[in-house]
């Protein structure tokens, strides 16, 4: 029964959704955490009944040998003492030959005894011999889903960290866009281009103005020079 219930934990821990369960957590983390450490404390009871399991094999596989070897001890002595028996009776001692019969017979149900133990010992080690085959088997395939489990938490811990630098990162790319250092040194480049183009501006309004100036000297000089020859015109008429 504790074997079973043993197992019947590691079982339904091998069954479980395991990517359910990480959606489910708060933690994902710690959930896996504790799986392994579930997983490792079933498995350490695990081993301990396994082991119980296969020395009570080899107890019953010793008292069969020991049957075994008590049944050939008990014909050899059935045997010695049917011999003397024999012997005895060849000798013409009916009474001693009697005594020994009977010495054979006892030692024949022994053996008897001792064999039939050992019979009915055969499938009950061949059953206990099965079933630690099988607990074996499980025990090493509860150990590989360890190292599964183990593995796989941490992947995904490896993988979480990575997403959360990437998140970092990402928030700091975000923070750089808002606050993009790039951008002030436009808005001074469009704030000092406003200014040259204003200075421009005043210089071709001076340039313009000067002109003007001194196309209204050009305009004076001219009428001047007219107002002369029309002069010298009416002089020379008179």
């Amino acid at each position: 029964m504790v074997k079973q219930s043993i197992f019947g934990r590691i079982a339904q821990l091998a069954k479980a959704n395991i990517n359910s369960m990480i959606d489910a957590a708060e933690d994902p983390q710690k959930m896996l955490d504790q799986m392994v450490r579930d997983y490792k404390n079933n498995i350490v009871e695990a081993e301990q009944a396994v082991a119980q399991t296969i020395g009570n094999l080899r107890m019953l596989e010793e008292d069969h040998a020991e049957d075994t070897r008590e049944a050939a001890e008990w014909g050899q002595k059935a045997l010695a003492a049917s011999q003397n028996a024999d012997r005895l009776r060849g000798e013409g001692d009916a009474g001693g030959a009697d005594k020994f019969d009977n010495l054979a017979k006892v030692a024949l149900q022994r053996q008897m005894t001792a064999e039939k133990e050992a019979r009915d010992a055969e499938p009950q080690i061949a059953s206990q011999t099965e079933t630690v085959a099988k607990l074996k088997d499980g025990l090493n395939r509860m150990r590989s889903k360890l190292d599964e489990l183990a593995r796989k938490r941490d992947e995904l811990n490896a993988r979480q960290k990575n997403a959360s630098a990437q998140n970092q990162v990402n928030d700091a790319l975000r923070a750089f866009d808002v606050m993009d250092p790039t951008s002030e040194v436009s808005r001074f480049e469009e704030k000092v281009r406003r200014e040259e183009a204003r200075v421009r501006g005043a210089e071709e309004l001076a340039s313009s103005s000067l002109d003007a100036q001194f196309e209204a000297l050009e305009d004076l000089t001219q009428q001047s020079e007219v107002d002369a020859r029309l002069a010298a015109l009416k002089r020379q008429q008179s």
